[in-house]
């Protein structure tokens, strides 16, 4: 499949009537964009650097320019004062998400040495050097007026940590935003029946987000699964005891049929070209179906851990949420409540089925489990807790025909925890374990979500900005 780069364009505004005014100024502002361009490289990012804009002919270039770049985010950087008419038709053409910099040289002018200058010419071209607040009112009234959404990031060019950590911020959220859309989600099975939380508009995911879904056959899943060979199975058998605390009473065959299930698993997931995965099945007793549903959580589990997250029962909203937390590096395992601690104010949460196991406290226990409650067959479990420190979760919410995104900070704590082979945590919330959950229900999300490592809110909030997506944080 082709490979889509992520890029940003950038371009510094100014006016050209200045230029010859006021000697150096054109050469000090084309610094201060080079300056900002600078930071922005980083590796898997392509800069678009227009340099300095500085009349409406330019502007309508730009925008072709932008266009042609096929840029993911604009950084509109104001400089000095500029005409609104330099900057609409360049934002207009491009039509991506925009960031206003308002960033002056340093955290104020020298007022002693700036009146010392002698020269009232001179004092103007220093003057508007720092005149980057200037436009910005201007350029915003005429993007309300045209309906373009903004964001802005104010403060200095140097030394003003605020400033790179909003830019960073977008940056990272107009990154995640790329990986969605370039996504390839794939839909294995049905829905678990009854749950009718989990039911969910397919193609509101591919308008909110960008995905691609791809509907997929447990049946061609078995089929790849019968032409897996003894070298592979063992090697893959392998792979378990380095990656998982394998547990001593888990059968070897057993783990010979998690191995073949998870080498034709990654077989799929290749033919199909999969970014992620929801699936659930049942398959009539005895059947292959049957055989690979019941053998299917360790090759889930190591998919999720490379970056293809994989939800069960279905859960196409929180394979989402898990691929968006895995995009902005937090991980992302599948999760749910399952009951609360009144005693040490903490809300038990994990599942069953497919952890992260990159994000886990420790190494992955596999459990051999005789049932799997609420489903058929019997087979290998993992058990595990999420990274003790500081966790967001997140939810991709059906909200009456628009998708919004729930978000709450909390910390992993250790503790005692339910040994039963399913991934399980205890999260302490700012809210207590009563206040949290009450909070979080009164948004209507669907009873799974996903949990990342990190405190990301602020950055799921700017994904939701450029998505047109309401963010609630709960806390």
């Amino acid at each position: 499949m082709p490979h889509h780069s992520f890029k940003i364009g950038l371009f510094g505004i100014g006016l050209d009537t200045y230029w010859p005014q006021f000697p150096g100024l054109e050469d000090r502002l084309r610094g201060y964009v080079a300056q900002v361009a600078a930071r922005l490289e980083r590796p898997g990012v392509e800069v678009v650097n227009l340099g300095l804009i500085d009349s409406p002919v330019r502007a309508r270039e730009a925008g072709h320019q932008l266009r042609q770049a096929d840029v993911d985010i604009i950084f509109l950087y104001a400089t000095t004062y500029a005409l609104s008419s330099t900057v609409l038709p360049a934002v207009q053409r491009a039509g991506v998400p925009v960031v206003i910099l308002n960033l002056q040289p340093t955290a104020a002018i020298d007022y002693a040495s700036f009146n010392a200058l002698g020269d009232r010419t001179k004092m103007t071209g220093e003057w508007l050097a720092y005149c980057a607040a200037c436009p910005v009112p201007e350029i915003a009234n005429v993007f309300a007026r045209a309906g373009i959404p903004f964001h802005q990031v104010t403060g200095v060019l140097d030394g003003d940590p605020h400033v790179w950590q909003e830019v960073d911020g977008w940056l990272e959220a107009a990154r995640v935003a790329h990986v969605m859309e370039h996504g390839r989600l794939g839909v294995m099975g049905r829905y678990y029946n009854g749950m009718l939380d989990i039911y969910s508009d397919l193609t509101l995911q591919a308008i909110a987000f960008g995905t691609h879904i791809q509907i997929v056959e447990l049946d061609e899943l078995a089929a790849l699964r019968k032409e897996v060979g003894e070298v592979e199975t063992a090697e893959r058998v392998q792979d378990f005891q380095r990656e998982f605390e394998v547990q001593p009473d888990c059968a070897p065959e057993e783990l010979a049929r998690a191995a073949r299930t998870s080498v034709a698993l990654d077989q799929f997931v290749e033919k199909h070209g999969l970014t992620s995965l929801a699936y659930y099945a049942e398959g009539t007793p005895g059947s292959d179906n049957e055989d690979v549903m019941g053998s299917v959580i360790l090759g889930c589990s190591l998919l999720t851990a490379r970056g293809i997250p994989v939800a069960g029962e279905y859960e196409v909203k929180n394979a989402q949420a898990m691929k968006i937390m895995d995009a902005f590096g937090a991980g992302g395992s599948f999760t749910e409540f399952y009951a609360l601690d009144f005693a040490e104010d903490v809300v038990l949460m994990g599942h069953d089925g497919p952890g992260h196991v990159g994000i886990a406290q420790g190494k992955t226990k596999v459990r051999p489990l005789a049932v799997y409650h609420g489903k058929v067959g019997s087979g290998l479990s993992v058990e595990m807790s999420v990274q003790h420190g500081p966790v967001t979760l997140l939810s991709v919410v059906e909200d009456g025909g628009s998708l919004k995104l729930l978000v709450a900070e909390g910390e992993s704590v250790p503790g005692p925890i339910l040994e039963i082979g399913n991934t399980n945590s205890r999260y302490r919330f700012p809210l207590g374990a009563r206040g949290f959950v009450e909070a979080w229900n009164a948004q209507g999300p669907a009873h799974h979500c996903a949990v990342g490592v990190g405190h990301m809110a602020d950055r799921i909030k700017k994904l939701g900005a450029l998505k047109g997506l309401r963010v609630v944080q709960v806390c």
